[in-house]
């Protein structure tokens, strides 16, 4: 009869072995967990249920988007950069996580520049202020006169604190010299459906989680944070017609924890952009808000950097500050 030494040894041994055959075998040889920090319903994760299914055909393994939200994005960050660094667990991230939260938080728990790798960048898409049918809030002249009536009244709520559907309401203060009130949510989907609920009476929410609404009518659209009207829907004006420097937008990309090899890199960076090639997929992202003027992944590193500096001056501006 076997002992239980020599058990413990022979099942060690086949262990090593079948993770020897796997380590062997060319990359991918098993799924890519794409892990979005954030709750269903937001931007990348509407990105990610899009592009997974291409993204899998492409690299040749299934893709699959796994939640993991908390702390602003932090918690899903956080794990990424203490994974594995064999290219099973990447991240896909909004700006508000990987260049916001680090100039919010004492301490994230990651640094976006020195923990991450700049694998993809996806696109990008403007926040609507919205408000639900029958409200009296139907234009930006409307919020802001409101505002101005009854100072800390008026509420919005947003995907979360330091989000940029928050700082977007404390530039709006800024700028309009108003003082509306924030109303954090833990992500979009809930802040939404408050709204929806006639609990609060405004919300900024990206173009991509509130396109249905506003395409139903459950929602109507105020003003668009971008630069320039959107040609996924041009009717709605701009903050920015009225406050030149009221405008932000949230962009998705792809990024790998430090240390995944440049040949899994590049293997990543060749399947999407198959994906993105692909006229099915652009459709889908664009009628979802999305602009997709390429950034290379050379670049999305520059822009990180660009963006930390920007909204930690936001940052800075709103006092908001979390532990």
């Amino acid at each position: 009869m076997m002992n239980k030494s020599t058990y413990k040894y022979i099942l060690g041994f086949i262990f090593s072995l079948i993770a020897f055959q796997l380590m062997a075998q060319p990359y991918p040889n098993k799924s890519i967990n794409l892990v979005v920090p954030q709750a269903a319903g937001g931007t990348n994760d509407i990105v990610g249920r899009l592009i997974a299914p291409a993204f899998g055909e492409a690299i040749g393994s299934s893709v699959v988007v796994e939640n993991r939200p908390g702390a602003g994005g932090n918690i899903g960050t956080q794990s990424v950069a203490r994974s594995a660094k064999d290219g099973y667990t990447l991240l896909l991230t909004i700006n508000s996580a990987q260049a916001i939260n680090p100039s919010l938080y004492k301490n994230p728990g990651f640094d976006p520049v020195n923990d991450f790798v700049p694998l993809y960048y996806i696109g990008a898409t403007p926040y609507l202020l919205v408000s639900p049918p029958g409200s009296p809030y139907k234009t930006l002249a409307d919020v802001v006169a409101a505002a101005k009536k009854k100072p800390g009244e008026l509420s919005y709520a947003s995907a979360g604190n330091g989000t940029v559907s928050h700082l977007l309401g404390a530039m709006l203060n800024a700028s309009a010299g108003i003082e509306m009130q924030h109303i954090p949510y833990k992500g979009v989907a809930p802040a939404i459906n408050d709204v929806l609920g006639g609990q609060v009476p405004l919300a900024f929410a990206s173009l991509p989680s509130a396109i249905n609404y506003i395409k139903t009518g459950k929602l109507q659209a105020i003003a668009i944070s971008s630069a320039k009207r959107s040609s996924a829907a041009p009717e709605i004006p701009t903050i920015a017609e009225t406050y030149p420097d009221c405008v932000g937008e949230v962009w998705v990309a792809i990024f790998a924890p430090i240390g995944v090899s440049a040949d899994v890199i590049k293997k990543n960076q060749v399947a999407m952009d198959k994906v993105m090639a692909r006229a099915d997929v652009r459709e889908k992202l664009i009628a979802q808000g999305l602009d997709l003027n390429p950034v290379p992944p050379t670049k999305l590193g520059a822009l990180l950097k660009e963006e930390l500096l920007k909204w930690a001056k936001i940052v800075k501006a709103s006092g908001a500050q979390l532990d």
